[in-house]
């Protein structure tokens, strides 16, 4: 991995307890960082993860998930690119020129998350409605359920009634 952070100046490698190579990126560099990496053949982006970190500051943390399928008699590898955000302006550049991937799951962080990725082309809500009020996974969203717990409890029926009702179902297909 030395190699990569030698090819790719301001990457600070980080241990991963599943073993995947992960290197953290300087916010302000992370286009080029992201650029550089694609050219080095990580040309997959397969998702774009942040995490709220609600009492560290930073507060977010983005973990882009990189592949680069090898060929030409190189292996393949896999990466995780890390971006440290701030809490006070989650504000990131935008990595959607670099992989086309990463439009979807931008969107999908500044939806659920409300960080906004400076440059992103069509950065509004993709999965929550537009009228939606704050960001849901964020720690510290207010959650207001007010039903109760629903659980699963058998049909009260005899035997005779569920025969019944089976006899009457085949009735209406057989018509």
């Amino acid at each position: 991995m030395s190699t990569l952070t030698d090819l790719v100046p301001g990457l600070e490698e980080a241990a991963a307890a599943d073993g995947m190579p992960t290197v953290y990126a300087r916010l302000e560099g992370l286009a080029e960082t992201g650029r550089a990496l694609r050219d080095a053949g990580f040309v997959v982006l397969l998702d774009a993860v942040p995490v709220d970190l609600l009492a560290a500051e930073p507060r977010f943390e983005i973990s882009y998930l990189l592949l680069n399928p090898g060929g030409n008699g190189t292996p393949p590898a896999r990466l995780r690119l890390k971006v440290r955000v701030p809490g006070a302006d989650p504000r990131v550049p935008t990595l959607s020129g670099v992989w086309s991937s990463a439009n979807w799951a931008e969107r999908e962080a500044y939806d659920f998350y409300g960080i906004i990725f400076d440059g992103h082309p069509d950065l509004r809500r993709i999965l929550m409605p537009d009228d939606w009020e704050g960001f849901p996974m964020r720690k510290d969203y207010p959650v207001q359920i007010k039903e109760p717990v629903k659980t699963y409890s058998p049909m009260q029926i005899t035997a005779e009634e569920f025969v019944a009702n089976i006899d009457a179902a085949r009735d209406r297909v057989n018509r």
